[in-house]
């Protein structure tokens, strides 16, 4: 059984979906469900894990608390520089180079950098050491990297080792 579905509750999961996402229950829609409940898992099963190791995860209680203050404070900014002269937005792209190596540290990061307004992770270089960000205004592009990698990234290197 295990061969036929890798895993039952992924196959469950793409089935109930598959139906959700259709509205329809007829025989063609159930039959196409099946068919992905049986091949969605058989590629996931394919695919290189990486486990998550957690390391100092009391940290993601003052890290979320200065997220949040950071949110409100760049959707303040943001709003001002939208609202301002198009002429004053110095848009641009950074390449930020990553310590971080564990590939759940590294989509946390590209999640904190793109839920905060005014920037928005473009991609992940093949070796993941570096991460392109867009800024909407960035005047120097060395201390907009510094601050991602002092506010963001070390304290995510602490919890992802």
């Amino acid at each position: 059984m295990k061969r036929i579905f890798p895993s039952i509750p992924q196959s469950i999961t793409v089935f109930v979906f598959w139906l959700l996402l259709v509205e329809e229950a007829n025989a063609g829609t159930l039959l196409f469900a099946a068919f992905l409940a049986w091949l969605m898992p058989q590629l996931a099963a394919r695919l290189e894990r990486e486990f998550a190791r957690l390391g100092a995860v009391w940290v993601l209680v003052p890290f979320g608390l200065m997220l949040l203050r950071d949110i409100v404070a760049a959707n303040i900014t943001v709003a001002g520089q939208v609202l301002g002269r198009e002429s004053n937005l110095r848009p641009g792209f950074i390449w930020v180079p990553l310590d971080l190596t564990n590939i759940h540290g590294i989509s946390a990061l590209t999640s904190v950098i793109t839920l905060t307004p005014g920037t928005l992770t473009a991609e992940l270089s093949q070796d993941r050491r570096y991460l392109l960000v867009h800024c909407l205004h960035v005047t120097d592009p060395q201390a907009m990297i510094d601050e991602i990698k002092a506010r963001y990234e070390a304290p995510l290197r602490r919890i992802f080792p």
